[in-house]
């Protein structure tokens, strides 16, 4: 997903808050035609300056208000000289109120409106069928209009939403629509962030429609989008500092054949400032961690018994990464379950505790994938990407845990029901080893005393701006490759000296 700048707000809502949000404005006062015609002028600035060069629109209207600002749109581009055309896929016939108005004024100025017969789309397409309302899968015939878009290889806008996408929970309703650029307004929706929006989307240009911000600050926020901005914040560090100020970090993990998992968290537990770092793991990785990192005090551990003496100096607890799912894992998985201090679980922790083999303690952050995510509540893969900000919620409310719904456009919730997105990233992020240096990016945080949730924001804020940042080289992009980028950012956004 291409971001606009200057950056986006922070609040991100439901489609029914921002529908709420209409209504409290137009009864403040601001006619809904007038904004109608706000949108439709943010609209039609965004598409000049996407493409200056064009000179023929084609709007597909359904029969709300969305349809309505493509009728403007439609108005504007007439106006401007292009040769425009409307295909009205919702019947025009059953517009009310506004958008009854919008197309009557497209009407006024000979806009070329025609039912649509799957007619062939020219110049660049205006997609103003669904709006944020649509919460069932896309029915006929608006599921045909919008394959023929997908199919027409024109270029796209959409209009507040792409057709088909849930502006609540990003997930396709059986099919949405590929936008090369989406423009939308007055609030920014929850789905434009996350699941399937980041194919779907293209380019985001948010306007606020000049909303009254007294107005629209009587809104709760649904979720927080994290950004420079509004980042937790580490305090600089006093110049009389030492390692005993910043916590003793324990990563458990590395069974056999797996033990690159515990050193990748290993590494990035170190360079996120920890104190100190400590890693027991199986006695045959130790050379290799020696090698590694001479900082960390590495043990090769073969029971529970051995864990409990490193379990005891520690302050914080990074549990699960190789861990596996044999005795080995399962023994020292308990030892530290009954230890009473800040843990992150990842990985095998987490697919044990699926498995009821042990409780998770409290004050801990669970990091699952949406595989993971699954088995712990109980249900497929497919439920819990159909509704991420809910499975978030219902995965911290259910262990009682801080969580990070990992995925494109990660989540991360309280048992409170506080809840976070992160919305960098990139495709090249697709490969092994990155949920481990997550984990100790966390751990590293929850040493240097930043509370749970707000250790989790800012972990996965850097973790998915250091794999943007890695990604634009491309294919190839390997997890350690991130550990220095997430530490050059974290000194770029919180310095250790003030």
């Amino acid at each position: 997903m291409l971001h606009a700048k200057p950056p986006f707000p922070d609040a991100l809502y439901s489609a029914a808050q921002v529908r709420d949000l209409d209504a409290r404005l137009i009864a403040a006062g601001t006619p809904g035609f007038e904004l109608m015609q706000r949108a439709a002028h943010a609209a039609w600035r965004a598409i000049r300056r996407r493409w200056p060069d064009g000179r023929q629109l084609t709007v597909l209207a359904g029969h709300g208000n969305n349809a309505a600002d493509g009728y403007l749109i439609a108005v504007l581009a007439k106006r401007a000289g292009w040769q425009v055309t409307v295909l009205a896929v919702g019947s025009w016939s059953v517009l009310t109120g506004d958008a009854q108005a919008a197309y009557q004024e497209a009407l006024r100025e000979q806009v070329d409106v025609q039912d649509w017969h799957q007619q062939t789309l020219n110049g660049i397409i205006i997609d103003a069928l669904l709006g944020t309302g649509l919460k069932d899968e896309v029915r006929p015939p608006y599921d045909h209009a919008i394959e023929l878009i997908n199919d027409s290889g024109l270029p796209v806008m959409s209009v507040d939403i792409p057709s088909g996408l849930c502006a609540d929970t990003g997930q396709t309703l059986g099919v949405a629509v590929r936008a090369d650029l989406t423009v939308t307004f007055i609030g920014l929706k929850t789905g434009l962030f996350t699941g399937d929006a980041a194919d779907l989307v293209g380019e985001l240009v948010f306007d606020d429609l000049q909303a009254d911000p007294a107005i629209v600050e009587q809104t709760p926020i649904s979720v927080t989008r994290l950004d420079t901005f509004n980042l937790p914040k580490l305090k600089p560090r006093p110049r009389t500092a030492h390692k005993g100020m910043f916590g003793r970090v324990l990563v458990i993990g590395g069974d056999l054949g797996f033990g690159g998992a515990a050193l990748l968290s290993t590494e990035s537990t170190l360079r996120c400032g920890a104190g100190m770092v400590t890693l027991a793991t199986r006695p045959a990785h130790i050379s290799a961690a020696l090698s590694r990192f001479p900082e960390v005090m590495s043990a090769g551990i073969s029971s529970a018994n051995q864990l409990m003496a490193l379990i005891e100096p520690a302050t914080v607890l990074v549990v699960g990464p190789g861990l596996g799912q044999h005795s080995w894992g399962r023994s020292l998985l308990s030892a530290a379950a009954n230890a009473e201090r800040p843990q992150v679980w990842d990985a095998d922790a987490l697919n044990q505790l699926a498995a009821s083999f042990v409780q998770l303690p409290k004050d801990c952050v669970i990091t699952p994938h949406p595989g993971e995510a699954a088995r712990l509540l109980g249900i497929s893969t497919k439920e819990v990407q159909a509704d991420r900000p809910a499975a978030a919620r219902a995965l911290a409310k259910k262990f009682n845990a801080v969580c990070v719904l990992k995925g494109s456009g990660s989540l991360i919730a309280d048992p409170a029901g506080e809840l976070a997105l992160a919305d960098h990233g990139h495709p090249a992020m697709a490969t092994g080893g990155l949920g481990d240096v997550l984990s100790g990016v966390i751990g590293a945080l929850l040493a240097q005393n930043m509370p749970a949730f707000q250790a989790a924001c800012l972990a996965v804020w850097l973790h998915s701006l250091a794999g943007e940042k890695c990604g634009a080289s491309g294919r190839g992009m390997a997890a350690a490759d991130l550990i220095p980028v997430i530490r050059m950012l974290l000194e770029e956004q919180q310095p250790c000296l003030s």
